[in-house]
């Protein structure tokens, strides 16, 4: 949709109906309704939007709009939504976000990415200009900044950090694109917290043997807080200063067991627990309009929640009473005015991709805006139930299980799902899109947080380390069996499918246990450890080199006795392989070292996807949708249907 396009769809969208009546799809449909078959590209459409903001006198609006290769951005007049101006930087350009500098004057941050499953590559790079499109400015030695405060009374500053050997906090000119250095931190690579005066308090991140740091400002110096190694023991990481400005709330950990929320007194130490969950880390924040305040910390321990710091504040009741008017969902407050009057929040679910809303809290009333991806009916698509299992070792897991509609969860096709990463990203409740596509196509989907996954805390994810091909995938097994033992898989019918790491996984899972599966895909996977030390652009950096050498073992001959490429004669089923030709985080090498391995032993991959301007992970809309059509044709030959009705029809003979 182009902006033009966008502009009007949202005009016609822009009644006002009362907050109850906003409410799209409060209580999921029961499972028993038939669910069409849905066309592939419904599912890998790009959405209408990624993200919203609202100007802090709430005049305006910034969205952000996907366009295949790229981002561009809107921005709209609230009151009736016209188009005031637009921005596109190109292809492998994503406007991810704005911050606010005021009412007529924003940031941008434009990543550059080249595929679906890739990070930033670098920094976001940093541009600024009015609503109206005038005054552009991009910021010298672009690729480095980042803001740590937009100065609430400030329309023309911001402060900014970078690092470059050591972490700087500047104070930065948004409209000549000058610095002025306020502090400097005895880090290779940092942020900073600053207290509600713009002053300096809190620096933590990495220092050159690449440990974990935290310091605190005292007068015009540093004093070290806390230290540690990746993955090890205490964590002390410094989010903001309290309300007062006084002391420091921090996610804090003794042991590498999930990060608790705690209010700190630096002159005693002593800690007031603010938030904590037993099972898992915070996943966000909640602070008060006036930015002082924190109101709540969110968890998502199975599905997500809210814990409340500051109960009885009026903003805290406000999002309690959102909650209430869209049950099953989560709402987040994205945006609010200055003036405490608009509110801008979002709506979405495991089933429901999200909308936008504008609350007005002096007239009660919540004006919906748009939908993420319009063209979604909840009511179709799949719910995603959160699990809890033991390991064979007693260690407990958690994840998810998804279950076609319609369907009586009994003894269904099931995919294992690993997420990829592996350290650091988890699977959680939300809509996912490919879950959704293979559910519909009949298949039960199965996401297993392994050890080594975020979210759980240091000592969880530290399992992890050196095992990518060993007890990794011994979780994702015995999830496996759970769903076995439960009645929801047929065993004779599992396959396994993952992307990047979950790539690798899904190989491996296959090498480890040869007799379980029926088939396997990797998309732009690792096949080869080995290979990850010489190839792609991890090893292009020191850190990149040292967290190699943290999570995979010494050895060359455990290196290769985990990799799926060395391991060619237990892999014995059906396997297809996707890759796209231009992919720096996993190249080339990593498909070819198992394609050709593959093909020397005899069994060549079944059915190879290769796009030639694709990534890591593909962005084209048709480039998407033939791997999705090609990717069920061959789960159906295997555990689909149509081998069901092959297997009974070879039993009845």
């Amino acid at each position: 949709m182009n902006l033009r396009r966008l502009a009007v769809a949202l005009a016609l969208a822009a009644a006002a109906p009362t907050l109850a009546a906003a409410t799209p799809a409060a209580t999921a449909p029961t499972l028993a309704q038939p669910v069409p078959e849905l066309p592939v590209g419904d599912f890998f459409r790009d959405p209408e939007f990624t993200s919203v903001s609202l100007s802090p006198d709430g005049s305006f609006l910034a969205v952000s709009v996907p366009q295949g290769d790229r981002t561009v951005l809107a921005i709209l007049k609230t009151a009736d939504l016209s188009l005031q101006s637009k921005f596109d930087y190109g292809e492998n350009n994503h406007i991810e976000s704005v911050a606010w500098v005021s009412d007529q004057r924003f940031a941008m941050f434009v990543s550059r990415k080249v595929g679906r499953f890739d990070y930033r590559i670098g920094q976001a790079d940093m541009f600024f200009a009015n609503v109206d499109g005038t005054r552009r400015i991009d910021v010298p030695l672009g690729n480095t900044y980042t803001i740590v405060d937009t100065l609430r009374d400030d329309d023309r500053h911001v402060l900014v950090q970078r690092s470059i050997d050591n972490a700087f906090l500047y104070r930065l000119d948004t409209l000549t694109g000058r610095v002025r250095t306020v502090a400097t931190a005895p880090l290779a690579s940092g942020s900073f917290v600053v207290d509600h005066e713009g002053r300096p308090r809190y620096a933590f991140g990495q220092d050159d043997e690449h440990h974990l740091v935290t310091y605190r400002r005292v007068g015009d110096g540093w004093q070290q807080v806390h230290r540690q190694a990746m993955g090890e023991g205490a964590s002390r990481i410094p989010m903001r200063m309290d309300a007062e400005g006084e002391r420091v709330i921090m996610m804090v950990s003794d042991a590498g067991e999930p990060l608790r929320v705690v209010k700190r007194d630096a002159e005693d130490q002593t800690e007031t627990v603010l938030a904590r969950n037993e099972n898992v880390d915070p996943i966000g924040a909640v602070t008060s309009s006036d930015g002082r305040s924190l109101l709540a910390v969110r968890f998502m321990d199975g599905l997500p929640r809210h814990e409340w710091v500051l109960p009885d504040h009026p903003e805290t009741r406000l999002l309690a009473g959102l909650e209430q008017a869209f049950p099953e969902h989560v709402v987040t407050i994205t945006s609010m005015s200055e003036d405490g009057r608009l509110v801008l929040f979002r709506t979405h679910s495991d089933i429901d991709p999200g909308s936008y809303y504008l609350f007005n809290r002096d007239t009660g009333q919540a004006r919906f805006l748009l939908s993420r991806m319009s063209w979604i009916r909840p009511e179709q698509m799949a719910p995603m139930r959160p699990i809890t299992l033991k390991a064979r070792d007693g260690v407990e897991l958690h994840g998810y299980i998804t279950i076609p509609r319609g369907s009586d969860g009994r003894n269904l096709p099931l995919i294992l799902n690993p997420h990829g990463g592996p350290h650091g990203p988890r699977d959680m409740w939300g809509f996912n899109p490919e879950v959704q596509f293979l559910a519909n196509r009949g298949y039960a989907v199965l996401q297993i947080n392994f050890r080594g996954s975020g979210g759980y805390g240091n000592a969880f994810e530290a399992k992890g380390f050196r095992n990518w091909g060993t007890t990794m995938i011994d979780d994702m097994t015995d999830a496996v069996q759970w769903t076995i033992d439960q009645g929801i898989a047929d065993p004779g019918r599992i396959c396994t499918y993952g992307a990047s790491y979950g790539g690798f996984a899904a190989l491996q899972s296959v090498v480890r246990e040869p007799e379980r599966y029926r088939c396997t895909i990797g998309y732009v996977g690792v096949f080869s450890i080995p290979l990850m030390f010489t190839d792609g652009d991890i090893p292009e950096t020191e850190s990149g080199r040292a967290y190699l050498r943290r999570v995979h073992p010494e050895s060359l001959a455990e290196q290769r006795a985990q990799s799926p490429a060395y391991n060619i004669d237990r892999i014995r089923v059906p396997v297809m392989l996707v890759h796209g030709e231009r992919d720096v985080r996993v190249p080339m090498s990593q498909f070819r070292v198992l394609r050709d391995r593959l093909t020397e032993a005899g069994r060549p991959p079944e059915k190879i996807v290769l796009e030639e301007r694709e990534g890591h992970g593909f962005f084209d809309f048709q480039n998407q949708v033939d791997l999705y059509t090609a990717m069920e044709a061959f789960l159906d030959r295997h555990i689909g249907d149509r081998a069901a009705g092959a297997a009974a029809s070879t039993a009845g003979q």
